[in-house]
């Protein structure tokens, strides 16, 4: 995996549901088929209402047309992302739909596990509320190394709470993938 990721943010409020991530009338679909795996990249964020939760900037789709891909790769979140049903889709949907980096102020635990386990994104934690302080389409660079982002189109930079292990485990592909490349299994 790179050690600098660099992409468009999309900015999303607190509270931010499994459900909202992928609603639960597309979980039909195959995730061993490649076609229909692309749907769940479709569906990704799809139901986030204006209210609460959010769109940005007053309802800027996450994915345009008939797209499985966004044109966002990072996703600044508020407090509890993730929240809800223990849905392993989630971090799976984001990662279809090109998402590497999730940045949040915290996470509901089984979406962290679920995105670390599966090896599907880096769950980042920040050390200030972010969603507040960065807008959706801003450019941003997350050093992997020095546990920093930056915003290019505000030149502002913030830390980021170190990942420890979590970065061995998701650039391993998963916790099994990882196991197996240090003789665990």
């Amino acid at each position: 995996m790179e050690k600098k990721i660099t992409g468009k943010a999309y900015v999303l409020g607190d509270n931010v549901d499994t459900d909202q991530i992928i609603p639960a009338e597309h979980l039909v679909y195959s995730t061993s088929d490649p076609e229909e795996l692309k749907k769940y990249g479709h569906f990704a964020l799809s139901s986030v209402p204006i209210e609460g939760a959010g769109l940005p900037d007053g309802g800027r789709p996450f994915i345009s047309g008939d797209n499985y891909k966004s044109q966002y790769t990072i996703i600044i979140g508020g407090s509890n992302f993730g929240c809800g049903s223990s849905r392993e889709h989630a971090p799976l949907a984001l990662q279809v739909a090109g998402i590497k980096v999730v940045i949040a102020e915290s996470y509901a635990r089984i979406f962290y596990r679920n995105s670390v386990d599966g090896g599907f994104l880096i769950p980042y934690v920040s050390q200030v509320k972010l969603n507040d302080k960065i807008k959706t389409g801003d450019l941003i660079e997350v050093d992997l190394e020095l546990n920093k982002i930056i915003n290019h189109s505000d030149k502002s930079s913030y830390q980021l709470f170190p990942l420890g292990d979590v970065f061995q485990i998701v650039d391993a592909g998963g916790l099994f993938e990882y196991a197996r490349s240090a003789g665990m299994i």
